[in-house]
């Protein structure tokens, strides 16, 4: 039924409904900064006439409680308006805990759930690291996207489902982002939280956020497959935003009460006394394409697998980690026609998908071989 025509009963029930996380900050916070606005307006008018002074004065008490309650709500709920308090799963019971990363973690435990569950479908991420497409000032798709295709039809015909992630649409949606990592590993590895924590925070205005999208999706595949070309001899900007933010994945601290939120010292104390490393995508199948046109494409693709290898993941073999080059020192307005006539590497980019193929469903049944997975490392970080 269309709005049009809904009862009033049915729109009754649409408003008293529970609204989106979202829209609650939102309101928190616009509620906060017209208090704010109002305290400065009473003072400017009380700063510069005398006639108007007796209107504000009679309402002394209700100002300063109006001018309390602005302040209040700027310094204390600055990043995470709405909290609650931890519970006693958490170090810290009693530590008031951002509600949106509750909500983030809580989708993450039932991703992994139902990943490890034998009936759940098995599950591919694709992840097409090119900034460019059609739907902005490039004019085109990329040969990335056009590559990520022939993978996915691999995957559909292998009966496996293909979750396609294209980055892509940082460069073209409005209101898409991911924002930079802020390198807290770096501090100490316990003040990386699992997932982040360094975001949302809507003092700074850094809010929507893609990743814990992108975390979840993460956490449900049993294979992930990498797909960029070379840019200055590295991986794509959109790529690199991602996996930079991938880092608490790797060594973070599912609890953020055990640091006292963001506080070094308790990060420090708490790694120096030992910390585990807990690999939290380690186990997932994987698969790389790197091209490129003139340089670059060994470099990058083993720093991918390189990194994918430390996070704990499992190569399909060495057809799954491919690299090369498209239309070597050939014009760049040219390129897709050079994709066209390419035949070998379209049928060793659907090689990717198809090793990717065999190690998922090996993986699954418990296979797979990782001779060095019950190794213990001497040096974990």
């Amino acid at each position: 039924m269309s709005s049009a025509t809904a009862t009033s009963s049915e729109r009754a029930s649409q408003l008293s409904a529970p609204r989106p996380l979202g829209d609650r900050i939102f309101s928190i916070a616009a509620a906060a900064a017209g208090l704010l606005v109002l305290v400065i307006l009473v003072l400017i008018a009380l700063s510069t006439g005398n006639e108007a002074r007796p209107w504000f004065e009679a309402e002394g008490e209700s100002i300063r409680r109006i001018e309390l309650i602005a302040w209040n709500a700027y310094e204390k709920g600055r990043k995470a308006p709405l909290t609650r308090k931890a519970g006693p799963e958490f170090a810290d019971p009693n530590y008031e805990l951002s509600v949106e990363w509750i909500e983030a973690r809580d989708r993450l435990r039932e991703a992994e759930r139902r990943q490890k569950l034998p009936a759940t479908p098995s599950r591919v991420l694709v992840v097409c690291g090119s900034p460019r497409n059609d739907g902005t000032c490039p004019g085109e798709i990329s040969k990335t996207f056009r590559m990520s295709q022939l993978a996915l039809e691999v995957f559909k015909a292998a009966g496996i489902e293909g979750d396609f992630l294209d980055l892509s649409l940082l460069t073209s949606e409005y209101g898409r982002r991911i924002h930079p990592c802020k390198g807290c590993v770096s501090t100490a590895m316990p003040l990386c939280h699992w997932p982040c924590s360094c975001y949302p925070n809507h003092s700074l205005d850094q809010v929507n956020d893609w990743m814990n999208e992108i975390y979840e999706r993460w956490v449900s595949a049993h294979g992930v497959l990498l797909l960029t070309p070379v840019h200055w001899y590295q991986a794509t900007s959109v790529m690199k935003l991602m996996i930079d933010r991938l880092v608490c994945a790797d060594g973070g601290n599912p609890d953020p009460t055990s640091t006292g939120g963001k506080k070094p010292e308790m990060a420090k104390a708490l790694e120096l006394k030992g910390w585990d490393y807990p690999k939290h995508l380690a186990g997932r199948a994987y698969g790389v394409v790197v091209h490129g046109d003139v340089a670059g494409v060994e470099s990058v693709r083993r720093s991918l697998t390189d990194w994918l290898d430390w996070m704990g993941l499992i190569d399909a073999g060495a057809t799954a980690r491919l690299d090369r080059y498209l239309g070597y020192y050939e014009p760049y307005a040219s390129s897709h026609e050079a994709l066209d006539g390419a035949q070998a590497l379209q049928e060793e980019v659907r090689n990717v998908a198809r090793a990717l193929v065999n190690a998922v469903k090996e993986l699954r049944e418990g296979s797979l071989s990782a001779p060095d997975r019950p190794l213990k490392h001497p040096r974990p970080k």
